[in-house]
């Protein structure tokens, strides 16, 4: 018995034959794996680390985020310029060590990551977290690998300007000599994307990105001002040297916090009001050695949340009957106390020393 069978598929068309028995079909996809493969490979290899991750351990290590520390921010004029006006491309935000830039950022992220919900296919958040003392994440190419993979995650489909560069030499594109070229042309082809629309790259502590830092700048001063749906915001010391690179872009709005010092004050004054509280829950202080520790931090801090914190750390060591004495040995502001800390430890460091000869 004659049967007519009509085959029909995506990489077929349609066919017409005859057979005398059963025709199984049987359709591979080994194209499509092969590609999901080679793409997720390309990843791996772009990546040194996840951004997402280092912010949580960021904001793990320095006792969390408290929103009533940051929210001010989202409130200053500069801020708000940047954020809603389109010719406001760039923020600078600068200010000296230990005033919470960091944290800062950390609640910015979460606040555009929030206002990004309402359209999440078009909204694009890329952020760098830089760290001197870390290798992994304290030179200029990590950064662009860190921004690249961070829109690529978000948007699959600008992969294909990571490809294009790993596609001729693998992972060797991301380790050769000319790697800084390579992410230059990767990601410049990334924000000239048609299809990518309102972004937001936010590096933080560029003065603590100690290998190609003038490249790096040289590349922000560049593109901050060369698409108009790509929104920068970094921050760092205030250093002659960023400064002066920053101002190649003539969209560029600067924020002090040292100028800022009223909103400062106050949230550090939250902050010392948080760390207070745990260590008087966790020692189990009374009234007295509680707001004796609270008034302390409040004049002596100096609008600086760092030493809150280095300070708070070494009150969680100490018993609560010798705080008070605990208290006066820490002096008054940053870089006396780091100073104090070197000793001590550079001092202990000589002590082991001589018990092991």
């Amino acid at each position: 018995m004659v049967s007519t069978t009509s085959i029909s598929g995506t990489n077929a068309g349609f066919q017409i034959g005859q057979n005398n028995g059963h025709v199984d079909a049987h359709f591979h996809c080994h194209t499509e794996q092969s590609e999901i493969s080679a793409n997720r490979a390309c990843l791996q290899d772009l990546q040194t680390t996840n951004p997402g991750h280092d912010k949580d351990r960021i904001q793990t290590d320095k006792g969390g985020l408290l929103r009533d520390a940051y929210s001010w921010i989202l409130n200053h004029a500069d801020f708000k310029q940047w954020r809603d006006q389109q010719q406001s491309q760039l923020l600078w935000i600068n200010g000296d060590p230990g005033k919470g830039k960091t944290m800062l950022f950390c609640g910015i992220i979460d606040e555009l990551t929030e206002l990004a919900k309402s359209a999440p296919n078009t909204t694009v958040i890329s952020y760098f977290f830089c760290q001197a003392t870390n290798v992994r994440i304290n030179h200029a190419t990590a950064v662009l690998r860190g921004l690249i993979f961070m829109m690529v995650d978000q948007q699959p489909s600008l992969l294909s300007y990571v490809r294009r560069q790993y596609d001729k030499s693998g992972k060797q594109v991301f380790e050769n000599a000319n790697v800084w070229e390579a992410l230059l042309e990767i990601l410049t082809g990334i924000l000239g994307d048609p299809l990518l629309q309102t972004t937001y790259l936010i590096i933080d502590a560029l003065d603590e990105c100690t290998t190609g830092l003038d490249r790096l700048l040289e590349f922000i001063a560049q593109k901050s001002s060369a698409y108009p749906h790509i929104k920068w915001i970094v921050s760092s010391r205030n250093w002659p040297t960023i400064e002066e690179a920053l101002d190649e872009t003539s969209q560029k709005a600067k924020l002090c916090l040292e100028l800022n010092a009223v909103s400062v004050t106050k949230a550090v004054a939250v902050f010392i009001d948080f760390r207070v509280k745990q260590l008087a829950s966790k020692k189990q202080y009374t009234n007295e050695i509680r707001d004796a520790v609270s008034q302390h931090l409040l004049s002596n801090a100096q609008d600086t949340f760092l030493w809150v914190a280095l300070v708070c750390e070494q009150l969680s060591k100490v018993h609560k009957r010798n705080v008070r004495k605990k208290l006066q040995e820490f002096p008054s502001g940053l870089d006396k106390l780091i100073s104090e800390c070197w000793a001590i430890l550079a001092s202990r460091m000589k002590l082991n020393s001589v018990k092991r000869s």
